[in-house]
This record gives structure tokens, sequence and C-alpha cells, in this order.
């Protein structure tokens, strides 16, 4: 990555930090998605762009889940479920991106990011299955999505919340759930890319921290009040618009 980031791009990341966490909060799902997106279009390598977000998130999760506990939005059945499961998925995930050629991953990262875009709007688009809820999917689910999220730089909340909300989980407790377990995910990813990487830039990680944790206390309110298919969609199209930006640039085709 550049060995210093322009002064409106450190701006452009604390009003994407900002964004991105309100959309978390009260959705469940987007931060790393927004914020590693972003910073791989501006030059940001892959495993630095998942390690700078996972950094800054330990701090947005701590002050989105107190939140959402405050607003008595968490089922600690699943969160427990979740939790470890999430936990290993992500020291793995983080492993896994730490160690592989950034020019080589660059274009699979951003392939991801696009489908995780795609769903996130297909999941705007159509209604909901009623369904009855299940705890049995928890652990294997927290598993894939907490690898998917570090070595992809987001979709814990994508892929976690969208599933329990779809198996018959009420929208407002698995949004709840699923935000205060991120923060131990994202600890645990944050960790092994220190241990792999060293430390993240400072710059770029207090960027990030400062917009998040600005937007952390208002997501518990806003998933009562906000419309979450109007910013599903806006996500949706936010992430695929980015991502597909990269796989162009990643094939050369400007």
């Amino acid at each position: 990555m550049p060995a210093e980031l322009p002064l409106a791009d450190l701006a452009l990341l604390v009003a994407i930090g900002f964004f991105a966490q309100l959309v978390d909060g009260a959705l469940g799902m987007a931060f790393g998605v927004i914020c590693t997106s972003v910073m791989l279009t501006i030059g940001v390598l892959p495993a630095q762009a998942s390690a700078i977000t996972h950094t800054a998130e330990v701090f947005t999760t701590a002050a989105s889940g107190a939140s959402h506990l405050y607003h008595r939005n968490v089922d600690w059945r699943l969160v427990g479920r979740l939790a470890l499961a999430g936990v290993a998925g992500a020291v793995l995930g983080a492993w896994f991106l730490s160690n592989v050629d950034a020019a080589m991953i660059r274009p699979f990262v951003a392939a991801y990011l696009l489908v995780i875009g795609i769903l996130i709007l297909v999941r705007a688009l159509r209604a909901l299955p009623d369904r009855d809820a299940t705890f049995a999917i928890a652990p294997p689910l927290g598993f894939v999505g907490g690898f998917l999220d570090a070595s992809g730089g987001g979709g814990w909340g994508p892929v976690v919340s969208s599933t329990l909300i779809g198996s018959g989980h009420a929208p407002r407790t698995a949004i709840g759930s699923v935000n205060l377990t991120e923060f131990f995910v994202t600890v645990a990813a944050a960790t092994t890319f220190f241990v792999e990487l060293g430390a993240v830039p400072l710059k770029e990680f207090g960027a990030l921290v400062l917009g998040g944790v600005i937007a952390a206390p208002f997501g518990g309110w806003a998933v009562k009040y906000i419309r979450p298919r109007l910013l599903m969609s806006v996500v949706g199209l936010l992430v695929i618009a980015l991502a597909t930006w990269q796989i162009v640039r990643a094939l050369k085709l400007v």
C-alpha cells in the first residue's frame, strides 16, 4: 500500500467509517465490506485492508454491541452458539489471507465482495420467508461467517445475519446478537493479523475508528426506525459498484 494516504483519502475513511457503522448497527452487516471495498479502491492491499478494518472494528463493534445491549436487542443463547465457532473461523481466515500473494488474491477478494453485494441487494428486494427459528445452524454458520469475514475483509453480517433472519429469527434480536458476537470475532481476526503482519497504519485505522465510534451509538436506535430494505439496497449497490471496479482494474481492462 502507499506509504501514506492523502489527507482527502483519510477524510473519506472517516466518512466511510461513520456511514458503514451506521448501516452495520441498523442491519447487522456491511461495515467490513464497505470499508474494505473503499480501501481496495484507493490502493490498499487486501491483507492490510482487512487488518485495518478488523482492528478498527474492535472499537466499533464494542460500541455497537453496547448500544444493542442497552436497547435489549441481544439473545445470549444465540451469542453463545455463534461466538466460539466464529472466533475459530476468523483466526483461520486471517492466517490464510496473511500468507497468500496480494496480487493473486486481490481479484478473488473483489469477486467475493461482489457476491456479497449481490446477496445484500437480493435480500433487500425479496420478502423474508416465514420459518421456525432454529439454533442448530448457529455454530457452523458462525465458523463459515468468521472465516469469510477475515479472509475477504468483510461478510460476517451479510452471511450470518441474513441466514439467521431467513431461518426464522426475529430481525431485531438476530441483528443485535450478531453485532455483539462480531466483537469477539473481530478481536480474534485482528490479533491474528497483528501476529502475522505487525501493527496496522495508525492514520487509516484512526480514521475508520473515529467515524465508526461516532456512529455506533445510533445503531441500536436505528434498527428500530430506519427502513431496512431501502438501506440494504443502497449498501448492496455501493458494494457491487466498488467490487466491479476492483475486478475491472485487476483484469487491466482500464
